[in-house]
């Protein structure tokens, strides 16, 4: 059984296109009917948007084998109003789900902006400090945007609690809530036969090996070398394997 990552790990951060032997995993996969979920970090387009882009480009997957964070917001705000920090898309992609946006809002909700601004992150402190509870979409470490690595929304949420003594609830990965959904649409009864593979080791993988899943880090993202991240990990921190790109796992492992 496999949860397996999207960006950096099924898709190149660069062109966001197949990456080598990608597609061909997956069919595997639905080939030999083994399970597996598609877990994403994805915020910038709506779910339906995200899962036409990654059929368009070859992957065949059913609805019930994919989750993002924007499916498990809903039962962190309730009928709550929000504001929200992202890109226009994200944003906009709230606005079409029937979230309330106000001027006293109950949530502050972020995701990755391009160009995050200092005066957005003055915004933030100043909604949190006149009462708005932080929500990060996800805690990813790295962001990987035009050829460079990015402190990554997981930073960004950290920055702002060390700013605000707030504390912020991670709707998407690593969080436990966003693990046990996805474990529940997998159909798993037991953690240890459940393999994750991402090429986040920070952002993904040490929260699914808390968990008592099995971990891959491959080098197909965020980082190239095991040199990069290896070396800043705890020992019980540290992967099960690490592969060069999904196309040199073999299925069972």
């Amino acid at each position: 059984m496999y949860l397996i990552d999207i960006q950096g790990t099924l898709i190149d951060d660069k062109k966001r296109e197949p990456i080598e032997g990608a597609i061909e995993f997956l069919d595997s996969l639905n080939k030999n009917g083994i399970p597996y979920v598609l877990i994403t970090n994805n915020t910038k387009f709506s779910t339906d948007e995200f899962r036409a882009y990654l059929r368009g480009l070859g992957f065949s997957f059913d609805d019930n084998a994919y989750i993002d964070p924007l499916m498990c917001l809903k039962s962190h705000v309730s009928n709550k109003t929000i504001a929200a920090i992202g890109s226009d898309n994200f944003v906009e992609a709230l606005k079409n789900q029937g979230y309330a946006f106000g001027e006293k809002p109950d949530f502050l909700v972020i995701s990755l902006k391009e160009n995050l601004s200092y005066d957005d992150l003055a915004t933030a402190v100043e909604t949190i400090q006149n009462g708005a509870k932080l929500i990060a979409m996800h805690a990813t470490a790295i962001y990987a945007k035009n050829g460079r690595k990015y402190p990554g929304l997981g930073a960004i949420a950290k920055a702002l609690e060390f700013a605000t003594g707030a504390k912020a609830k991670v709707v998407g990965k690593p969080s436990v809530d966003f693990y046990k959904k996805a474990l529940l649409m997998l159909g798993a009864k037991d953690k240890k036969e459940v393999t994750v593979i991402s090429d986040d080791a920070i952002g993904d993988l040490i929260g699914a090996k808390r968990m008592g899943m099995n971990t891959v880090l491959v080098l197909s993202g965020k980082y190239d070398k095991e040199e990069q991240i290896l070396p800043f990990l705890k020992s019980c921190e540290l992967p099960g394997r690490v592969y060069a790109s999904i196309a040199d796992i073999r299925i069972g492992v």
